[in-house]
């Protein structure tokens, strides 16, 4: 320990094997979804894990937990690890994650596993090809594990199309980070450096597989793409390994033998009798183990004498016959099977994702618990089901048959419709446990601590939503898209459960299922309701307004619902816009708001749409977009207030906050803003109703907080933002340090740039600028604020790149309009008088500029405090005049009134003025503006000098025109 009671290296630490695990993550510098992931564990315990480390190494965040850790070092004894100071569990991210335990041996291979090796080091898509049964999986997995470079193996049998994308990305980490597209945040986090993705089972999905592996390996140079298929991707590059055979009289033989003798020990048999039934089975490897697997029962005169069923199976199914005997192998299995097994083994092929006894008892519902275990059991023994922890699952080849099987029984359709029914109720248990699953921990930024501190169970609705999930969303794939209150029920589940995991782009599709499948009009309006909540997160407002103007159309048969839709499609107008939306006439969303109003029915007097109306009022008698009227944003929120509904409050108490702020009333603003953060902070997050609502409730109250410069209260506000946007169960650690999403990082130059953090700030923004980029150029007006601080970091750094940055700014606010977005206005005039000050351009002309009529208020006060000090700096005539224009705004925010303080104080020489002012920034934590201030006090230079040292600040900053 240091004196400080911290952990230091060479200090020893008991830490468990898991912790060791997380730990070397950490130095790996990987998020807590991607070691949850790598783990296969759930963020919950990796966040538990996370905590408990800091506190035993004494660290106060994962960037110092990480500087600890050189190399693991563990101990054998008692599963727990003794990390030494800088020897803690480094190395352990890498390596692929996902792989398939096998509990055999892998027999033969030798030179398809080295011409495999050998491809993989020339090429960027490998191709392993063979058909059904040829060992594809097992080669894969086996060169994968020898891997260094970190990845995963991702099996695709259970996905259907459409989903690729999304689960490729699940399996390393990452999830949606609104508005960045799910592929450009995959290709962010494959860029850094080597890695490797074994797709496994592509046949039935190869477009979208190969679509997907092109876009990669153009944008990701290090990745290679490990696939095995029926048939090849097609995708330019591609190196192909062909998966013949065993040979029969050599690597088939060693297999049958090491498989049989798994059976029973004492196994013997001549190599050519072996070698005979293995050229028979055509060196298949799984027909090769079904057989083994008899040898207990027949031995191997037995299964020779078998030769005529094999014969007798073999000439019906397709054209090769490396099929054909696999099909014989299948099929001769099944034949030995009794009448129950045989019943079992069909109906568990309609599971495509395997299933528990839970589900087995749902498709058979004429056996007992009891008689479904041991059927189960039996033929698990049987090698035609394999046992993964809770439960079991077919081979693709031998699920295929067993779906053959259905279809000749003419079981297909009561199966399907069990299956349905088994899907309704188990996506109605996960519902049940995410709402059971409610409480938010903000210390660790997201899910709290079961009882007694504990991690919740790992086995919880996020593992076992993973494991049913294809099979839920299967069952509704073979439902009509039309009124059926069963599929309904699973539409409106998924959708929930697709939002609770941070699938919003799918949760958007199931709610418009949902609508699909509704028996009227109403509940369809409610599904695409949600459908449009779902769409906020991903900050799509036209998708929004579009989806509840559709369900307006469809309530029709109820005035109320079809008023409420209405209504917030005009608020979604008003706080929301985007691109276009910007410019759509006042007459078209006056009309929506006429048209809500005369539909509503006054006689049912229902306080929920009464709130919306108010609200959409108020929005939409704004000045602008993105504007409320005052008054009629205080009469909405009273309103509000009526209904009860938090969610409607806090909408409502957003307008007034806006009208508010637009007014240049920002302490007043700031109140409203807390005041909604309070309503919110208990809601789910898994809603779509409420999570919109949460996670800009945080974003506003974050924004008041730099608004009215009290920058203490910023970061842990940012930092608050619900991980629905942050991405799944991603820590606030995780933000800070950099790993956050698209959304995160405005805020976080703002913050950075203000408090004089600017390496910080400068890396926020450069990563800010290529993302933005990538996605297209997208319009994001809000952002070219943060780019105006990030050009005033850069050009207080005198790096030369401050005009670039300005000018990036001006490209940002512009993306897909003709004139200059007025947020950026008072912000690039901030930023360019608050160079000027310290560069020594000093001028009348941007002075006069920080003084403009600006249509955002939110910034001025910063331009009009740092107008004001270029004026006196100038040594302007009229110096005392702006230092009284700056006067008002500054009373609104504490960074100015810091500023208009030690401003005055350089124009009348009082020395305890600026000692106020340097208290002023200290306390709002403005270490640069704090040490410049002192500067200009001559008994504390030396303390303004050693300030600008721990910032890291280069030396020829120090003797600026301005200061010092």
């Amino acid at each position: 320990m240091d004196d400080h009671g911290r952990m230091v290296p060479g200090g020893e630490v008991e830490i468990s094997a898991r912790e060791a695990e997380v730990l070397g993550a950490i130095a790996d510098h990987r998020s807590n979804a991607q070691i949850a992931a790598a783990f296969h564990i759930s963020v919950r315990t990796v966040e538990s894990h996370v905590s408990s480390l800091l506190r035993k190494y004494g660290v106060a965040d994962r960037r110092e937990l990480a500087d600890l850790v050189a190399e693991p070092k563990p101990s054998a004894a008692g599963g727990k690890s003794t990390a030494t100071g800088a020897g803690a569990g480094a190395g352990t991210g890498a390596g692929v994650s996902g792989l398939p335990v096998s509990r055999t041996t892998f027999v033969g291979r030798e030179a398809e596993a080295g011409a495999l090796r050998d491809a993989l080091r020339e090429a960027g898509l490998v191709t392993l090809l063979g058909p059904g049964g040829m060992g594809k999986t097992r080669l894969a997995a086996v060169i994968a594990a020898e891997s260094p470079d970190p990845g995963a193996f991702i099996d695709l049998v259970p996905v259907r199309s459409g989903l690729v994308l999304r689960v490729v990305a699940a399996a390393l980490g990452v999830t949606e980070r609104p508005p960045q597209p799910l592929d450009q945040a995959l290709v962010e986090r494959l860029l850094p450096g080597r890695s490797l993705l074994v797709l496994d089972n592509c046949e039935h999905l190869i477009a979208e597989v190969a679509e997907l592996v092109e876009r990669l390996l153009a944008a990701c140079p290090d990745v290679t793409v490990l696939a095995t298929s029926r048939e090849r991707l097609g995708v330019p590059g591609e190196r192909v390994v062909q998966l013949p055979p065993l040979p029969s009289d050599s690597d088939g033989v060693q297999l049958f033998l090491d498989r049989a003798q798994a059976v029973d020990a004492a196994f013997a048999a001549s190599p050519a009798d072996v070698s005979q039934l293995c050229e028979r089975l055509d060196g298949m490897p799984l027909a090769i183990e079904l057989a083994a697997a008899r040898t207990g029962s027949l031995g191997l005169d037995g299964l020779l004498a078998l030769d005529n069923q094999l014969r007798l199976l073999a000439g019906g199914r397709g054209s090769d016959p490396r099929h054909r005997s696999l099909s014989a192998v299948i099929g001769w299995s099944h034949d030995l099977l009794d009448d129950d097994e045989r019943l079992l083994f069909r109906r568990l092929g309609i599971y495509v994702g395997g299933a528990d006894l839970d589900a087995a008892c749902a498709t058979s519902p004429e056996y007992t618990r009891g008689e479904v275990a041991d059927l189960i059991g039996r033929l698990t023994d049987k090698s035609l089901l394999v046992r993964r922890g809770a439960r079991w699952r077919q081979l693709e080849t031998v699920r295929a048959f067993a779906l053959e099987q259905l279809e000749a029984a003419g079981e297909i359709g009561p199966a399907r419709e069990r299956h349905l029914r088994w899907a309704v109720a188990t996506a109605a248990n996960l519902e049940a446990a995410i709402d059971a699953d409610q409480e938010w921990s903000p210390e660790l930024g997201g899910r709290a601590l079961g009882d007694g501190g504990r991690a919740a169970d790992e086995d919880g609705w996020r593992s076992v939503s993973g494991e049913v999930v294809d099979d839920l969303r299967v069952a509704l794939g073979g439902t009509a898209a039309a009124a059926d209150a069963t599929a309904h029920r699973l539409a409106r589940s998924l959708g929930h459960l697709a939002f609770a995991s941070q699938g919003f782009v799918e949760s958007v599709d199931h709610y418009r299922a949902a609508a699909a499948r509704a028996e009227d009009g109403v509940t369809a309006a409610r599904d695409l309701r949600s459908a449009a909540d779902a769409s906020l997160i991903l900050s799509d407002g036209p998708a929004t307004v579009r989806f509840l103007l559709e369900a307006a159309d469809l309530a029709v048969a109820d005035g109320n619902v079809r008023a409420a839709m209405l209504a917030s499609a005009v608020i979604a107008i008003n706080r929301y816009p985007a691109g276009s939306m910007y410019a759509l006439p006042r007459e078209q969303s006056a009309a929506l708001l006429a048209d809500a109003q005369s539909s509503s029915d006054a006689s049912a007097d229902d306080p929920h749409v009464a709130a919306l109306l108010a609200t959409a009022k108020a929005w939409e008698f704004g000045s602008r977009r993105i504007g409320a009227d005052t008054e009629l944003a205080k009469d909405a929120v009273g309103i509000a207030r009526r209904s009860g509904d938090p969610v409607l409050i806090a909408g409502a108490l957003d307008g007034l906050t806006v009208a508010l702020g637009n007014a240049g009333r920002l302490r007043e603003a700031r109140k409203c803003a807390l005041e909604r953060l309070q309503l919110v902070a208990p809601l789910p997050r898994h809603e779509p109703y409420a999570a919109a609502e949460i996670v800009d409730a945080y974003h506003v109250a974050a924004t008041t907080a730099v608004a009215t410069g009290a920058l203490p209260a910023a970061m842990p506000e940012y930092q608050q933002v619900p991980t629905l946007v942050a991405g799944a169960g991603q820590a606030a650690g995780d933000l800070v340090a950099g790993d956050g999403s698209y959304l995160w990082l405005p805020r976080l130059i703002r913050l950075s740039g203000l408090t004089g953090r600017f390496d910080e700030c400068v890396a926020a923004a450069d990563t800010l600028w290529a993302r933005w980029e990538r996605a297209g150029s997208p319009p994001q007006e809000w952002m070219a604020s943060a780019l105006a601080v990030a050009a005033m970091a850069h050009g207080l750094r005198r790096d030369g790149t401050f005009d670039t940055w300005q000018h990036r700014a001006i490209e940002l606010a512009r993306a897909g309009r003709t004139t200059e977005a007025p947020v950026l206005s008072a912000a690039a005039a901030f930023a360019d008088a608050r160079v000027a000050v310290h560069n020594g351009k000093l001028s009348r002309e941007l002075v006069e500029k920080a003084f403009a009529g600006f249509a955002e208020l939110w910034w001025a006060p910063y331009a009009h405090a740092a107008g004001a000090e270029l004026a006196v700096v100038a040594d302007l005539p009229d110096a005392e005049n702006w230092l009284a224009a700056a006067a008002p705004t500054a009373a609104e925010n504490d960074w100015a009134e810091a500023c208009l303080t030690r401003t005055a104080a350089r124009l009348s020489g009082d020395i305890a003025a600026l000692r106020e002012a340097a208290e002023g920034f200290a306390r709002i934590g403005a270490r640069f503006e704090h040490a410049c201030t002192l500067l200009l006090i001559p008994d504390r230079v030396d303390e303004g000098l050693a300030v600008f040292s721990e910032l890291r600040v280069p030396p020829e900053l120090l003797a600026e025109p301005g200061f010092g």
